[in-house]
C-alpha cells in the first residue's frame, strides 16, 4: 500500500510522518540535528507563534508557504520539495508573509542564522528520521 497525496513520509520513504520529534541530517552538512515534527492542522497551524526560540528546527508537513505573524523572533524559513530537496531558503523577520513556493511539499523552520551554519541551502536534500531520539532533543522556549 503505497503513501496517499496528502501523507507526508519520510525522506527514507519508511512510513507517514506525524506530530512528534526526529533528527535531521543532511549530506555535506550538520548531522543530528534535533527536529519537532508538525504533520497536523493543529500543529502546523501553532508552530512557533508564541515562543521566545527554538533549539533545532521544526518541520512543517505539508506546507507551501509560512507567514511569521505574532513571532517573537526572526526565522530561517527552508523550502522542501516532496523528495526533501531544498528550493529556496530565506530568512524573515517577525511579522512578516514568506511568499509561498509552488512545488514546496515541506517548510523547515529555524532561528535565524541556524540554516548557514548547517550548510543548508538549495540542492541540498535533507534526511527526516521521524522518532529518533537526538543527544539534544528540540526544545520551544
Amino acid at each position: 500500500m503505497g503513501h496517499g497525496p496528502h501523507e507526508p513520509h519520510g525522506a527514507d520513504g519508511a512510513g507517514p510522518l506525524g506530530d512528534g520529534t526526529g533528527t535531521l541530517r543532511m549530506a555535506g552538512g550538520a548531522d543530528g540535528i534535533p527536529l519537532l515534527i508538525a504533520a497536523s492542522w493543529r500543529a502546523r497551524s501553532r508552530g512557533l507563534l508564541g515562543r521566545d526560540g527554538l533549539t533545532g528546527a521544526i518541520l512543517l508537513t505539508p506546507a507551501g508557504g509560512v507567514h511569521t505573524f505574532r513571532m517573537r523572533f526572526a526565522i530561517d524559513v527552508a523550502y522542501l520539495d516532496r523528495r526533501f530537496t531544498v528550493l529556496a531558503v530565506h530568512t524573515l523577520r517577525p511579522g512578516r508573509l514568506g511568499r509561498p513556493r509552488l512545488r514546496a511539499r515541506h517548510v523547515l523552520e529555524a532561528e535565524a542564522g541556524a540554516m548557514e551554519r548547517w550548510g543548508l541551502r538549495p540542492g541540498v536534500r535533507v534526511t527526516v528520521l521521524p522518532g529518533s531520539s537526538p543527544a539534544h532533543p528540540p526544545s520551544l522556549r
